[in-house]
C-alpha cells in the first residue's frame, strides 16, 4: 500500500492499536457486560479479555516484524501462496470492507443528526457516501497518515467520554445509582470473556498489517500491553458506568447530548473514521493480494473498493450481508493458531525458517476450517431461531487449529525445520 519505511516508533503503534478500541463499540461492549454481571466483574473480564487479545497480537505482530510482512504476506508459509490469496485474503477482505460500508452509514447518519439539530435537512445516504469517500481518501495516504488521525481523535474522545463519565456523577447522581445497581440478566465469566476477546480478535489476526513497519520485536510488546489492555478496560468500565447512570444502551445517541450536538456528533465521526480507516487499509491490502494487484495501483484499487462499499451501505443493500460478514468474521481467528504453531512451535521463532509455499498449504486450510466451524457454526445458529444457541468461541477455534496443525505437521512431516533438513 505504500513505500515500507521500518521506523515506527513503539508508541506510533500504541496509538493506532489504543484509537482502534477508544470507540461507540468498546462503550457498548462495557453496557452488555454490566448488563449481567456486576461493575468490578465486568471490568475483570475485560483485564482478562484484553490480556488474551495481548498475547494474539504479540505473536501475530512479531511475525510481520520479522518478515517486513503484512499478515496476508506472512501466511504464505502456512496458507500457501494460492491459499493465503484466494481464501484468507478473501475472507478478510470481505470482513473488513464490509463493515468499513456499515461504519460509513452509521456516520453518516449521526452526520445527518448533527445537521438536524441545526435544522438542516440532508438525506442520511448522502452524508454517507460524502463521508465514506473521505474515509477511504484518507486510508490511501496509509500508516502515516493513520498514525496521525488517531493522534488527534484519540484525545479528542477520551476528553468527551471523561466529560460525559464526570456528568454523570454530577448531574444524573450516578454514584448511588451504580452502587444500588444490580444486573436485570446473568451473564457467566466465559460468556463475557468470550464476547470480549470476539470483539476484537479480528485487529489481533491482522495486527501485523500496521507492525510491519516497526523494526524490534520488544516495540510489539510494548505496543499491545500499553495500547490495548488500558484503553479497553477503562472504555468497557466508561460504557458501563454511563449504561447504568442514564438507563441506556444507546451510547451513540448520548454522544450527540454531551455538550452541544456538534462537540459530541464529532466525537461520533472520529470514533467511526478512525477505526474506519483501519478497515479501509487491512481491506485494501487484502483485496490486492486476491487479486495480485501491483503495488503502484493498490491505493486506486483501495478507493475503487471503498467507493462500491460505502455506495451499497447507503443505499442499504450491506445490511442484509452483516449476519454473512459477522460468520466471516467469527472463522478469522483461526488463522492465528495456525500461524502460532508454525512459526513458535515448529520453527521455534526462527525469522530465518519462514518461507512461502508455492500453491496451496491443505494442511494448514484444513487446520483453520476446523477451527472456523467453532466460531462459524454458532454464529450461524444464534441466527435461527428455537433451536440450541451454543456460545461461539474464539479461543477455542484458535487452539484447536494450532493443535491440529502442529500435530499433523509431525504426522506428515509437512513442515521440518530447515536446520533439521541440513
Amino acid at each position: 500500500m505504500e513505500e515500507n519505511k521500518r521506523n515506527q516508533s513503539w508508541w506510533n503503534l500504541a496509538i493506532v492499536l489504543c484509537g482502534a478500541l477508544i470507540s461507540v463499540p468498546s462503550l457498548i461492549l462495557g453496557g452488555t457486560l454490566v448488563s449481567g454481571m456486576s461493575l468490578p466483574m465486568a471490568l475483570f473480564t475485560a483485564f482478562v479479555g484484553y490480556a488474551i487479545i495481548v498475547v494474539i497480537m504479540i505473536s501475530q505482530g512479531m511475525q510481520s516484524v520479522d518478515q517486513a510482512k503484512p499478515a496476508v504476506k506472512v501466511a504464505e508459509q502456512v496458507f500457501g501462496k494460492v491459499g493465503s490469496s484466494k481464501v484468507v485474503s478473501l475472507i478478510l477482505a470481505i470482513s473488513a470492507l464490509g463493515w468499513f460500508g456499515i461504519q460509513a452509514n452509521v456516520a453518516g447518519i449521526a452526520v445527518q443528526g448533527v445537521l438536524a439539530a441545526y435544522s438542516i435537512t440532508v438525506p442520511a445516504w448522502i452524508c454517507s457516501i460524502i463521508v465514506g469517500i473521505v474515509m477511504v481518501l484518507t486510508a490511501m495516504y496509509g500508516i502515516k497518515f493513520i498514525q496521525k488521525l488517531a493522534w488527534i481523535a484519540v484525545p479528542y474522545l477520551m476528553i468527551i467520554v471523561l466529560y460525559g463519565f464526570w456528568y454523570a456523577f454530577a448531574h444524573e447522581n450516578a454514584a448511588q445509582v451504580v452502587a444500588a445497581y444490580h444486573p436485570s440478566t446473568s451473564i457467566s465469566f466465559v460468556n463475557g470473556l468470550v464476547t470480549t476477546v470476539g470483539s476484537f480478535a479480528l485487529g489481533a489476526v491482522i495486527v501485523g498489517d500496521y507492525a510491519q513497519f516497526s523494526t524490534k520485536r520488544s516495540d510489539v510488546i510494548k505496543a499491545s500491553i500499553f495500547g490495548i489492555i488500558p484503553a479497553g478496560v477503562v472504555m468497557i468500565g466508561i460504557g458501563a458506568v454511563l449504561t447504568i447512570a442514564f438507563k441506556t444502551a444507546d451510547i451513540s445517541s448520548l454522544f450527540i447530548k454531551i455538550g452541544t450536538p456538534f462537540i459530541g456528533g464529532l466525537a461520533l465521526v472520529l470514533a467511526t473514521w478512525k477505526v474506519n480507516v483501519v478497515n479501509a487499509y487491512s481491506g485494501g491490502i487484502a483485496v490486492s493480494n486476491v487479486f495480485n494487484i501491483p503495488e503502484k495501483y493498490r491505493k486506486l484499487t483501495l478507493f475503487a473498493v471503498g467507493v462500491v462499499g460505502t455506495l451499497l451501505a447507503a443505499i442499504g443493500i450491506l445490511n442484509y450481508f452483516t449476519p454473512v460478514m459477522s460468520v466471516l468474521s467469527a472463522m478469522i481467528p483461526p488463522v492465528a493458531g495456525v500461524m502460532g504453531a508454525s512459526y513458535w512451535l515448529i520453527h521455534h521463532g526462527d525469522a530465518s525458517q519462514w518461507q512461502p509455499t508455492e500453491g496451496v498449504n491443505w494442511l494448514g486450510l484444513s487446520a483453520w476450517l476446523v477451527g472456523a466451524l467453532f466460531g462459524g457454526v454458532p454464529t450461524v445458529l444464534a441466527m435461527i431461531p428455537k433451536v440450541w444457541h451454543p456460545t461461539a468461541n474464539p479461543i477455542i477455534g484458535i487452539v484447536v487449529a494450532l493443535i491440529i496443525y502442529y500435530f499433523g505437521s509431525k504426522f506428515t512431516h509437512q513442515e521440518v525445520p530447515a536446520k533439521e533438513e541440513a
